[in-house]
């Protein structure tokens, strides 16, 4: 073993001895984003704001107590995050496999073995003790490429993971929302049939007094009769909208608690996108894009490296101990064993494999870039349409709000001008029902404000800081 020791400590200080890599050095794409989002630049404002509304953290952006919880229950017990973080842990093994190759990989061996010779009346017993060193020197860096690859893509494990988390904290909030859009729809409903029950009461009472017709029971009744028919449709779609919620959860289908209904929930008084230049280092998809082009990169050296001559160590060193009667007054016996070796492998004929490997790394090389590129683009396609969606559904609420308190207005003129017998009281029934119609659209827009908001927020790569 005292002979095998400086030929290890050889071995290893030769892996570290400076050596070139062959293959490309990574350097990240320019790429030149667009200078403003569309639709502010002309908001130099808005536009010459650095800060983000994505950099605020999920629990400062949607303020609901209940939500909140709801996004933490999601964060623990989602079963796609904890694929992803698995993943990571797999990934992580994978490095420290592909790391391992640029040590000295060391194996120790025993053995004993004994008997007796008839002929020579001799007997023995021996144990034999050696440790078997094997090394690779990465002269052209074929080692240190392929570590650069997996540890590439630990990083890209690493994004995807916040890209889970970004869109579990975004589907949570978006279903939230869209449940208590349903909600509400419910309960105008509800409000509804109640007002029509006793509209059609009424009108049977002046049917019966003679200051009513028979059409306009019927008209009542019509009212009633297509407001009840929403119900059992509205409560379908929140058990599934709940159940949707509960497997985000990481539960079975259950109902979902609630916290503040819709027309509390608070809206932000204006919505900073930042940068555009800094959404390529937020948004955790081009992040994974990019470490995936890295890791594409260093497999082309790993092609290259294929080219030239591996060079292997070997050393083996060890003793063996024990008696024979060979020896005169069965001394002890005691023997050394060592030996060393170098291995030289160089390609001269393959059949074009080596070459077809290596244009096989470029092009997946290529083939990153592009996804890389690509998932830019994406991005920026991503905020544009959420910025746009936000803008246009508040002005959409905005105006259905309007909408709905003049026909309110308009409903409480007519039962006026029918009690003072001005007008009809079927001009009351078109008024209600006008006015139920647009209730509910108002609902549906609110809901929908809440989802481009939620939308936004994804966008702009937000929601995954924890």
């Amino acid at each position: 073993m005292k002979n095998l020791a400086p030929w290890l400590i050889l071995m290893l200080a030769s892996g570290f001895l400076p050596g070139c890599m062959v293959g490309p050095n990574y350097h990240r794409p320019v790429v030149q984003p667009p200078t403003a989002y569309r639709d502010l630049s002309e908001n130099p404002q808005v536009q010459a704001q650095a800060a983000s509304y994505a950099d605020l953290p999920w629990w400062q952006v949607f303020q609901d107590p209940q939500l909140q919880e709801l996004i933490r229950t999601a964060l623990k017990q989602n079963y796609d995050l904890q694929l992803a973080t698995e993943r990571i842990n797999a990934a992580r093994a994978q490095l420290a496999i592909t790391r391992s190759n640029l040590f000295p990989q060391v194996q120790g061996n025993a053995n004993f073995s004994g008997g007796k010779e008839h002929n020579f009346q001799t007997t023995s017993n021996f144990l034999t003790l050696t440790a078997d060193a094997a090394f690779q020197l990465d002269f052209f860096g074929r080692l240190r490429r392929a570590n650069e690859a997996s540890r590439a893509q630990l990083l890209a494990t690493e994004d995807a993971r916040q890209t889970v988390i970004l869109t579990l904290v975004s589907d949570v909030a978006s279903d939230y929302f869209a449940l208590l859009q349903l909600d509400l729809q419910l309960e105008i409903t509800h409000e509804t049939v109640s007002t029509q029950i006793n509209s059609v009461k009424l009108t049977r009472l002046r049917l019966e007094r003679g200051v009513a017709t028979k059409l306009d029971v019927l008209q009542a009744q019509q009212v009633l009769d297509t407001a009840n028919a929403q119900i059992p449709d509205l409560e379908r779609q929140i058990a599934q909208e709940e159940n949707a919620i509960s497997i985000l959860l990481g539960n079975y289908p259950q109902g979902v608690p609630r916290g503040r209904p819709l027309v509390e929930q608070p809206l932000p008084p204006e919505v900073p996108p930042g940068l555009p230049s800094s959404l390529i280092e937020r948004r955790p998809d081009i992040r994974e894009a990019e470490q995936t082009l890295v890791a594409a990169n260093a497999e082309i050296g790993v092609a290259k490296a294929q080219f030239f001559p591996q060079i292997s160590l070997t050393g083996s060193g060890g003793g063996s101990f024990g008696r024979s009667s060979a020896f005169s007054g069965l001394m002890s016996s005691q023997l050394g064993i060592w030996s060393y070796g170098a291995q030289v492998s160089q390609p001269i004929f393959t059949g074009g494999a080596l070459r077809g490997n290596l244009r096989l790394a470029e092009s997946q090389h290529q083939q990153a870039l592009i996804a890389y590129r690509q998932a830019i683009q994406r991005a920026f396609g991503d905020v544009s349409d959420a910025l746009i969606g936000y803008e246009k559904l508040h002005q959409v609420r905005v105006r259905q709000q309007d909408t709905v308190a003049d026909l309110q207005e308009s409903v409480h003129l007519s039962i006026l001008r029918y009690q003072g017998g001005t007008t009809t009281y079927l001009e009351v029934l078109d008024g209600q029902r006008s006015l139920y119609s647009a209730e509910l659209t108002l609902a549906q827009a609110r809901g929908t404000e809440y989802q481009s908001l939620v939308q936004l927020y994804r966008s702009l790569g937000g929601g995954w800081q924890q």
